[in-house]
């Protein structure tokens, strides 16, 4: 039988450490328990918020409706030839998946170790980093539909994948949960070793054929070095989209900058580092009131301890500000803004 708690804390469900309250919550172990909790129809008709590990968003306010947590687990796979299939319930923590792959020999997954959140969030957002995306290796995945309490299998296509962007993002937005996601992967890894400095870390440790616990370990290790703990300094990691913009927009920008970080995005695209933009306009490690940015990375905000989603959020449109007026490039927040 579900249990609906009334008024509980979600100071410990979001990695911001921002305190707010949710009306009602409830936890979700197994997919079954979504179809018995929206045949009370008074759900459908609640506000409705859907946590994993909170690790992609900042509440500004307590939430008026209902919070489901999804905790469902277990993760499954299947050879074939080369080929892994891999399913892992969207409750499962991503990197602990990660750790499972890696350490079967499971190759696909390296790039991406150590991002904070769950399973199920990760098609939401087309999670990446060092040059991997989510959709590189995403199957399908299965989400229980709120309108018709049926489930659904949504494939590569269906979720029509962008830069940190989903289906689940846009028009399907609130319409699904996401139960379970397959994912496949390789026995022959095909590294990528080319975005930041994994190359030059690999090379400082002496590895010239590196395995996909040496990649994991390297990116690990540049996370950790960039990065703050969530568990010591709340944050959402990255809070702002790395901006894609034409080739005609960055050739001035460019000819003022010539340091500019960048990166081809194809289609006359390049796509900026949001971080340096950010550290352009004096913002690294800069503390405001109760918020700031990290000292080892702009890009991401912190929360110095008793800091309201509204701070946060007033502390980040300044930065938007700053950055266009200097480059006139507008940044977009990646994290999920929840008022």
């Amino acid at each position: 039988m579900l249990q609906i708690q009334e008024n509980v804390s979600l100071i410990n469900f979001n990695t911001f450490g921002v305190e707010a309250s949710a009306h009602y919550f409830v936890e979700i172990n197994h997919k079954e328990e979504l179809a018995e909790l929206f045949m009370d129809p008074q759900w459908k008709q609640t506000p409705m918020l859907v946590l994993g590990g909170g690790s992609n968003m900042l509440l500004l306010n307590d939430f008026a409706g209902l919070v489901i947590r999804i905790n469902i687990r277990g993760i499954e796979h299947r050879i074939s030839h080369t080929d892994i299939h891999v399913e892992a319930g969207a409750g499962e923590v991503w990197n602990d998946l990660v750790n499972f792959c890696i350490a079967r020999g499971y190759a696909g997954l390296e790039n991406l170790s150590l991002i904070p959140g769950s399973v199920g969030a990760s098609p939401i957002q087309n999670i990446g980093a060092y040059g991997v995306e989510l959709k590189d290796v995403f199957q399908s995945c299965e989400a229980f539909e709120i309108a018709t309490c049926q489930f659904k299998t949504f494939t590569k296509a269906d979720c029509k994948f962008d830069y940190r962007e989903s289906v689940f993002k846009s028009e399907l937005k609130g319409q699904y949960i996401i139960v379970s996601v397959k994912f496949l992967l390789s026995l022959v890894p095909n590294f990528n070793l080319k975005y930041g400095v994994i190359e030059q870390e690999l090379t400082a440790r002496g590895i010239t054929k590196p395995t996909l616990k040496d990649v994991s370990q390297v990116v690990s290790h540049i996370r950790v070095s960039k990065l703050p703990d969530p568990s010591t300094i709340g944050n959402a990691g990255s809070f702002f989209k790395n901006p894609v913009i034409s080739t005609a927009e960055f050739s001035p920008i460019h000819q003022q900058h010539p340091e500019v970080v960048n990166y081809p995005a194809g289609d006359g695209q390049v796509k900026l580092a949001a971080g340096w933009l950010i550290e352009q306009c004096g913002w690294k490690g800069k503390v405001v009131g109760n918020t700031g940015t990290w000292k080892n990375q702009a890009l991401v905000l912190v929360n110095h301890g008793g800091a309201t989603g509204e701070e946060v959020y007033s502390f980040s449109s300044q930065i938007i500000d700053s950055v266009y007026t200097k480059f006139g490039v507008t940044l977009q927040r990646e994290v999920n803004i929840i008022s």
